[in-house]
């Protein structure tokens, strides 16, 4: 375990330009699959569907470089301005984040960026199943207009626990989970699972629900968390894409058709918002965040229709929540050691050796 300094991201390990070449070899194969898929009908597609292709150039800057999905934008614009029907909405979502966050993931991967791979193996199962269920089982019993609602109350909840957390202050972070016991490993299964579930009822949350955990909980660093949970949800994707197309089966007609203008666009999009990301500080990606959180607050206040017993609910759920995310950052068991003395680029080096020498726990797995 080891800490990281206050602001000055880690320089990329790949060059700039062995990342741009592997990143043109993927839109090139994505491109061809495109048109062997789609054809002629992938350029009316596009044609048609203009606007489904301009949101996605936004979201595919979102879904690749924070911790919320290309959905995040996708859903809200979808359904408030462009008023596609929900249940297609979030179809589209698994859809388009199975090939664009696909694209930002290899792109993480190439550049080496720092992620948690131990959440990963534990986050990415639990994760699925989670989502397996939600798509499956819940979703076809709950209102899509109130989970949107709830779903907003959770991103509100996470942006006033992040300025909570940075009213307390604390320079360091930690650069993984410390002490990786039994607890943790069920915290983390447990983020997952639930994170799953939100995601197979509105097609983002895996991200999320984990992004919350790491860092208002384990204390890990932002730049270390987006990665991790855009690699997260990525796989969260493909399944419940998968489970669309081979149990619902209603990934079809006009779905089809904003994923084919879709494709060409997020492709390119997400891979560009991860490498941004690779080289932004943890505050900037902290006020993206909250810039993206309001956003979304004030669209669901001004453009969903609430009855008043939801209203109120929402209010209560966000009461609550935020209550639950702002306890996660009151506990001190994984507050980085050494973190109020050390503070400048030594501190990592310094402060892992004395975390090591320090926290000891049982294996993780």
């Amino acid at each position: 375990m080891t800490l990281l300094d206050i602001e000055d991201p880690p320089a990329p390990t790949k060059p700039v330009r062995s990342v741009l070449r592997a990143q043109l070899t993927v839109v090139a194969i994505v491109w061809a699959g495109w048109l062997l898929l789609g054809g002629a009908q992938a350029f009316d597609a596009m044609r048609r569907q203009w606007a489904v292709a301009v949101t996605m150039i936004f979201g595919s800057l979102v879904g690749g470089g924070t911790s919320e999905g290309g959905g995040a934008v996708a859903f809200p614009v979808f359904t408030k301005i462009l008023q596609i029907p929900a249940s297609d909405a979030r179809v589209f979502t698994y859809a388009v984040q199975s090939v664009g966050m696909t694209a930002a993931s290899l792109c993480v991967l190439w550049l080496r960026v720092p992620v948690e791979r131990r959440v990963l193996r534990l986050g990415i199962p639990a994760g699925v199943a989670g989502v397996l269920l939600g798509t499956t089982v819940l979703a076809p019993l709950l209102s899509l207009a109130q989970i949107r609602t709830y779903f907003t109350v959770l991103l509100t909840s996470l942006a006033l626990a992040l300025v909570v957390m940075q009213r307390r202050g604390g320079g360091a972070r930690n650069a993984s989970v410390p002490l990786r016991g039994r607890l943790e490993t069920g915290v983390i299964i447990g983020a997952g699972f639930a994170g799953g579930v939100v995601s197979g009822l509105v097609g983002v949350g895996e991200n999320t629900v984990m992004f919350i955990v790491l860092v208002l909980l384990f204390r890990v660093s932002e730049k270390v968390a987006t990665p991790t949970t855009v690699i997260l949800m990525t796989a969260v994707s493909i399944a419940a894409f998968g489970s669309h197309v081979f149990l619902v089966r209603d990934f079809s007609g006009a779905v089809v058709e904003y994923w084919l203008a879709a494709v060409p666009v997020v492709v390119v999009g997400a891979p560009v918002g991860a490498m941004i990301c690779s080289r932004m500080s943890r505050t900037a990606i902290r006020h993206v965040l909250l810039g993206l959180i309001a956003v979304e607050f004030v669209s669901t206040l001004v453009l969903v229709r609430m009855d008043t017993a939801t209203r109120i609910a929402a209010a209560a759920a966000l009461v609550a929540v935020t209550f639950g995310c702002c306890l996660l950052t009151s506990v001190r068991r994984y507050t980085p050691v050494g973190a109020k003395q050390l503070t400048g680029d030594t501190a990592g080096v310094d402060s892992s050796r004395a975390a090591r020498g320090q926290r000891r726990s049982e294996p993780w797995p």
